[in-house]
């Protein structure tokens, strides 16, 4: 396959794996369809000793919980039930509760203190207890977000989880409401979802920390079509055993206004769409894990692995530092065959502590894995610039609709494949038109000040929402040309050589947590994760073996363009190309949390 705007055609053999999944070893298995989720539901209900049964059905936000309910009633023919949502406050003192936090703005909020209590009458919870308590024998259903909080005890707790990513699709469906009231038929979606990001994800998180422990079975209502239920050991079981070797979380794609091409041809991804615009390849807070147990897949949010075994994952040191958060993201920004994406800029880690309740910021980079002839990126300011006047002009810009002569204050550089350049919070910046991107950064990633937008309007036809009264608080007006050039623009440094090998050092900037290592390679190379997760993206060649020198799992292959990520408890792993002797160089790219000055 050929890819079209290159300065020469470069032929990609190896498939792109847009559905990674991890075997999981174990005496476990799925059950698939309603009909067999319900006869195993009832089989193990009828060898409850209890002669009244209380069956928790807890729901993480995003569950489409009136058909979901009307499944599991049906199937389990209860005697008495329970639904959280009668037992919550009324929705107008919700909304009024949660406004701190979701404030005004389109986009952004306040990350939520509230937890699951917060959201419930404690007069309504006492009596549906009471209810509970006084049917001596049968089976009280118990089914909603915050059900599981709702009841006094419980003899089977079913939990009913849910990726973000399709969270997401199911708010611009306008088939999912936010927490604790009915709004799925809101104009905007993206006010469905800052809801979500702000409030209802923090809350149900807290929860579901809580509860993981206490699975007894978990449900898998991802796929609409396709219901799917396993025990909660077999999950937890399956959380064990990935943090001992290599994997890779399920990419999602994403159209958008200044989407491109190049995944689409690449990837083999479906033809009918537009474009797609970013790839998200390694953001587990939204990423599904797809567990393959007894020859089934499972999905799971991939967060899920983080909240159950963070130090094996992240290690004691990342752990210690961020708490039970992935710090890295990998995403890719294609413009190929599209256009500029927005000129932004990202908040100081102060502002963001301060106006957001968020710990740390979007510090990020950009890594060139493709660009087209004229390929740029804008990055910095030009020198002299007087910060009033740049400011001046973008409100012109937003406020009158005339465009903004962008190259007349920002720095434009020319980009080839693999360079790599730094964008710690502050800078202005963006990437242009037909560039192949692969952004490297910490997590925050909501967090983008978007100071023009070209003129555009958005997918749903909507402008995009610009923010230049955070940005001009948060630009850093001394990076200019000369500086940028100095402390931004390929930065490598040669780290170690071997044979067949050379370790280079490619960023971030000293300012940044992140810090990234690029190997070249012809033969094996060794690495060590030090203690620490590591993030890994193949940039060059077809495919790798990812291995462990003493056998502890199985050679987990690689293709180009894949993210992987290398728990912390692997410690040692080796890189090789798959054919032997490779046809040419191969090259990796690898982040992970700087822990020295």
């Amino acid at each position: 396959m050929y890819i079209r705007g290159l300065n020469q055609p470069v032929l990609i053999m190896a498939i792109f794996n847009t559905s990674p999944s991890v075997e999981i070893f174990g005496n476990f298995t799925v059950d698939v369809g309603w009909n067999a989720i319900s006869g195993k539901l009832r089989e193990n209900i009828q060898g409850l000793t209890s002669s009244g049964k209380v069956i928790v059905v807890e729901y993480y936000p995003g569950v489409m919980e009136r058909e979901t309910d009307a499944e599991l009633v049906s199937g389990i023919n209860p005697d008495l039930v329970i639904y959280s949502r009668d037992l919550m406050w009324p929705e107008e003192k919700i909304r009024s509760m949660v406004y701190p936090d979701v404030t005004d703005d389109r986009v952004f909020g306040y990350l939520s203190r509230l937890t699951i209590n917060d959201f419930f009458d404690p007069e309504k919870v006492s009596r549906a207890n009471d209810k509970i308590k006084s049917l001596k024998t049968g089976i009280v259903l118990v089914l909603g977000t915050g059900a599981a909080f709702a009841v006094s005890r419980f003899d089977m707790l079913i939990y009913g989880d849910m990726a973000r990513w399709e969270i997401q699709l199911r708010m611009r469906e306008g088939l999912v409401s936010n927490l604790g009231v009915y709004n799925r038929n809101t104009p905007d979606w993206m006010l469905l979802y800052k809801q979500g990001f702000f409030v209802d994800w923090r809350v149900c998180d807290r929860l579901k920390k809580e509860l993981m422990g206490k699975w007894d079975f978990v449900l898998d209502t991802n796929d609409r079509t396709q219901p799917k239920l396993t025990t909660g050991e077999a999950v937890r079981e399956g959380l064990r055993q990935t943090v001992k070797k290599p994997f890779s979380v399920v990419p999602f794609f994403d159209p958008g206004p200044w989407g491109g091409q190049w995944m689409k041809e690449n990837f083999r991804l479906e033809k009918s769409k537009e474009n797609y615009a970013w790839c998200f390849n390694c953001v587990p807070e939204e990423n599904s894990l797809f567990l393959k147990i007894g020859g089934i897949v499972f999905e799971v949010p991939s967060v899920n692995l983080v909240f159950y075994q963070p130090a094996q994952l992240l290690g004691e040191g990342v752990y210690g530092r961020f708490g039970d958060e992935f710090p890295i993201r990998f995403d890719f920004l294609d413009t190929m065959g599209g256009g500029n994406l927005s000129l932004q800029v990202h908040p100081l880690t102060e502002y963001i502590r301060e106006n957001f309740g968020i710990p740390y910021t979007q510090d990020e980079s950009y890594y060139i894995m493709d660009a087209g002839r004229d390929a740029v990126v804008y990055l910095g300011l030009k020198e002299n610039i007087v910060p009033d006047h740049m400011i001046r002009d973008l409100r012109l810009s937003q406020e009158a609709s005339l465009p903004f002569e962008a190259e007349k204050y920002v720095q434009k550089w020319p980009v080839k494949k693999h360079d790599h350049f730094l964008i710690p919070a502050g800078t202005v910046h963006c990437s242009g038109k037909d560039s192949m991107v692969l952004e490297i950064s910490a997590t925050p990633y909501i967090f983008t000040f978007k100071l023009w937008d070209w003129g555009r309007l958005g997918m749903d036809g909507k402008p995009r929402p610009i923010n230049i009264d955070h940005g001009k608080k948060v630009i850093q007006w001394n990076r200019s040309t000369s500086w940028t050039q100095e402390n931004l623009v390929n930065r490598v440094e040669i780290i170690a050589k071997g044979d067949g090998w050379t370790e280079e050092r490619t960023g971030l900037h000293k300012s940044e947590f992140i810090e990234t290592r690029r190997h070249w390679f012809t033969k094996k190379v060794t690495h060590y994760t030090g203690g620490e997760v590591n993030v890994l993206c193949l940039v060059e060649g077809n495919s790798v073996l990812v291995e462990s020198p003493a056998g502890a799992f199985k050679p987990f292959h690689i293709n180009y363009a894949e993210t992987f990520i290398i728990p912390a408890s692997v410690d040692l792993y080796t890189i090789r190309p798959e054919k032997d002797p490779p046809e040419k160089t191969y090259a990796t790219i690898k982040a992970f949390v700087r822990t020295y000055s």
